[in-house]
């Protein structure tokens, strides 16, 4: 099977270099008869564009959509850190551990140690609390994560970007760069309300492009105090001394009968978490109405050409007489065609760009809460819009191109 997908790629290769042989060999007509064409027709030649970029700015969206959502999970999770959970729950919402399976848990060969010789194993709570946001006034829902200092050390790639960390068995939080860019009332200096009382924000931080960033942090024990969850936790975050040990770890858990728990590498569990995220139905959408979009589009390109051919009857016929091939005249106006959709292609990426790097929010399905993210549009994203765009233009040219290298000389001069 392997032998035969090969032969065909390296046939499919030789097929693509014979035709572009095929169509440099042809190419007669000077590329800046195409180019000057264009330019006569500027209102037809923008408003077809527009259409194209349109389309194109559509799928560029979806693309950088994607880029960001893919770029907080991937970079959630440290590689040896593992994620312990209630047996059958895939959610840390979902899952309550008690304090007795934590001593166990921690006490397993393989558990890494602080330099101070402190096991890394980090109880954490999860509760999910409702906010006012720019988009949504009656606000929408946020995770709150119960840690110790611990479990904050664990977590290095998180830094302070302004105000302090919150202090132990204080009503106090710090929020990541995703909610305080959102969330005017959860930003350093103001006062949430939420559990028995107020809260005071008195920080924020970042955690390079991770998940954390849209979550707030504050003391467990003041966490489990406001939400009467006195005792367990809702996962447990575990750091191994080397990845071989994971193995180990986990058949540790599974074999002890004492416990009813199941674990899960963080990268896997974050990973996991864009499966049943809105992201996924959003980009089905998008790119959906992309192809609709492309559809109408690629009739806007050939309605054009084809106005341009009945409107250049006279220069086919001259092209004819001076000596042009049927075939030269198809490749001219295909190309032209092609040219007028990488313009639209080009205006496409102008219409998505000012979305780069804007912060965006999505929910997700297992923790019923909001995740932040920002649009990311790369090298890949641009290149695809404009393929995308050329293949508009092949795809719409071709008919109208076909029809005017099919012009007779004397019939195209009548015309």
């Amino acid at each position: 099977m392997k032998l035969a997908l090969q032969i065909l790629r390296v046939l499919s290769a030789l097929g693509f270099l014979a035709l572009l042989a095929f169509i440099v060999r042809e190419w007669k007509i000077p590329i800046r008869y195409n180019l000057r064409n264009l330019t006569q027709r500027k209102g037809t030649t923008l408003m077809t564009a527009l259409g194209i970029g349109l389309t194109v700015a559509v799928l560029i969206t979806s693309i950088a959509m994607s880029n960001g959502m893919s770029a907080v999970f991937s970079g959630s999770g440290h590689p040896l850190q593992i994620i312990v959970l209630r047996n059958g729950v895939d959610s840390e919402l979902n899952s309550s551990i008690k304090e007795e399976n934590f001593q166990i848990i921690r006490q397993f060969p393989g558990v890494a140690k602080t330099p101070t010789g402190e096991l890394m194993a980090s109880q954490e709570g999860l509760q999910v609390v409702n906010l006012p946001s720019l988009e949504n006034p009656d606000g929408m829902n946020v995770t709150i994560r119960g840690l110790t200092a611990l479990g904050r050390s664990m977590r290095a790639g998180a830094k302070l970007t302004s105000g302090r960390w919150n202090a132990p068995g204080q009503r106090e939080v710090v929020v990541g760069e995703g909610i305080a860019a959102r969330y005017p009332a959860a930003r350093v200096g103001e006062k949430l309300k939420f559990g028995r009382g107020l809260w005071d924000v008195v920080g924020s931080f970042s955690d390079g492009t991770s998940a954390a960033n849209s979550e707030l942090w504050t003391d467990l024990n003041q966490l489990r105090g406001d939400f009467e969850t006195e005792g367990g936790s809702s996962s447990i975050l575990v750091r191994v001394d080397s990845a071989a040990s994971i193995p180990a770890f986990k058949a540790a858990v599974k074999g002890d009968k004492r416990l009813d728990n199941d674990i899960m590498t963080e990268r896997d569990y974050y990973q996991n978490l864009t499966k049943t995220s809105s992201g996924d139905f959003l980009l089905f959408i998008s790119r959906f109405v992309a192809i609709v979009m492309a559809i109408g589009a690629g009739f806007a390109a050939a309605n054009t050409m084809y106005a341009a051919v009945s409107r250049r009857s006279k220069e086919i016929g001259t092209l004819r007489a001076l000596g042009f091939s049927r075939i030269a005249v198809l490749i001219s106006f295909v190309f032209e065609s092609v040219c007028l959709a990488l313009i639209g292609g080009l205006l496409g990426w102008v219409i998505a760009f000012p979305l780069n790097n804007m912060s965006a929010g999505i929910g997700n399905w297992q923790t019923f809460s909001e995740m932040a993210f920002k649009f990311h549009i790369d090298a890949r994203a641009v290149i695809f819009g404009l393929v995308f765009a050329a293949i508009i233009g092949l795809l719409g040219g071709f008919l109208p191109a076909f029809a005017a290298a099919r012009k007779g000389i004397v019939q195209a001069m009548r015309d």
